[in-house]
């Protein structure tokens, strides 16, 4: 029998997955005796629905969402087509999504899903940093993004936080949204990327990859014209005046900072 398939060691997503399995239960409290006579009636549990590929980290994270007094885990799903078919027939309180699943792009997902359930919670619980796609996720529709790294009381306190109608954002992802409110620049040692549309920053590390023009092509489901316009306006908008120095840049950049490709 076949194995359930497990993240790769020492990613964010095998390390999440490690951390929910630790998770301790907390101990129950035995009722006074006087209160079992009149019992408060339970508010009802917040229902979450988790949407991401990896098996180990499902699982984890139903478990730890069950855990919890005011939480149950209502579903999951490992792919969009699963995701649509589970929504349409019982619509959760919240929805965790990982951006990157292994067939179709998550922020159009996201968009899409929003389209559709305009009144969904979507909390993002990604691998990627947030300095790449916190901003674009809340643009697109989340109400918050955590980063798989996190400590989990961190992904149970930003649960509650879209839960309760706020936005859940770090210090650091705050900072960085100040900064741009009130000087519309990067912050110090930063790249601004605040520029490039989402499509424009998949082609970035895609050519960062090692991709050529017709694979990224056929992975974003484009012309090859069209891919060589996003390169044009790449070079562009990064001040880069010839290919070679885009493609210089662009592999150095995901070597410095990205670990896995982008979620398409």
């Amino acid at each position: 029998m076949k194995s359930p398939e497990q993240p790769p060691k020492n990613t964010p997503a095998r390390k999440l997955a490690s951390r929910l399995a630790k998770a301790n239960v907390p101990p129950s409290r035995p009722t006074p005796p006087g209160l079992a006579q009149n019992p408060r009636p339970n508010p009802p549990k917040a229902r979450v629905f988790v949407v991401d590929d990896h098996p180990l980290v499902r699982e984890g994270l139903l478990q730890f969402i069950n855990q919890q007094e005011d939480l149950v885990a209502c579903g999951e799903a490992a792919t969009h087509a699963e995701a649509w078919t589970a929504l349409s027939a019982n619509l959760p309180d919240l929805l965790m999504l990982d951006l990157r699943l292994k067939e179709g792009d998550g922020l159009e997902f996201l968009k899409a899903l929003k389209s559709q359930y305009p009144h969904l919670r979507v909390l993002v619980l990604s691998q990627f940093d947030e300095g790449l796609y916190a901003e674009r996720s809340l643009r697109a529709g989340a109400s918050g993004y955590v980063m798989k790294e996190q400590a989990t009381e961190d992904v149970l306190g930003a649960i509650r936080t879209v839960l309760a109608g706020r936005v859940y954002v770090t210090p650091g992802l705050n900072a960085r949204l100040l900064q741009r409110v009130l000087a519309e620049k990067p912050m110090p040692g930063e790249m601004d990327f605040g520029n490039l549309s989402d499509r424009e920053l998949q082609v970035l590390q895609l050519l960062g990859g090692g991709v050529g023009n017709r694979e990224i092509a056929r992975q974003l489901r484009l012309s090859v014209k069209t891919v060589e316009t996003y390169r044009e306006n790449l070079k562009r908008k990064l001040s880069l005046p010839s290919a070679d120095e885009l493609l210089f840049y662009a592999r150095k950049w995901v070597e410095e900072n990205l670990k896995s490709p982008p979620p398409i």
